[in-house]
């Protein structure tokens, strides 16, 4: 069975950083897209960022010039860097995988997901 393993997660000022790692068992990370999502309650689970591949990254429009997504093959994960954080990035943050070397930003597309970690940002 397939795990993702989110951590990382934490209370943070706006303007400061955090780094969420995602680690995988029995899914071979190297070879498929994965992605990071956040959702608040009410709202629907939103894509943040993606890689698949060794170069091919993604980001939504908010998020963009300031999370950068990289992938260790050797660890098997994925890490998101968030910095210059805002008080609009606290979410419940979700490591997503899919068995497919097409990135997606459908939260239907992907087959496995972690628990989510939370990540409050304060002004």
């Amino acid at each position: 069975q397939v795990q993702l393993i989110e951590s990382g997660g934490g209370l943070v000022q706006a303007g400061g950083s955090l780094r969420l790692s995602c680690t995988a068992s029995r899914f071979i990370v190297s070879r498929n897209a994965v992605a990071w999502f956040r959702q608040v309650p009410g709202k629907e689970r939103e894509f943040v960022a993606g890689v698949v591949g060794n170069t091919i990254t993604q980001y939504s429009d908010s998020v963009k010039a300031r999370f950068t997504v990289s992938k260790d093959t050797a660890k098997n994960m994925v890490a998101l860097q968030m910095d210059s954080l805002k008080p609009e990035d606290t979410a419940t943050y979700y490591c997503a995988a899919r068995t497919s070397e097409v990135l997606s930003r459908s939260s239907l597309l992907y087959d496995h997901w972690g628990q989510g970690t939370q990540v409050t940002v304060s002004s």
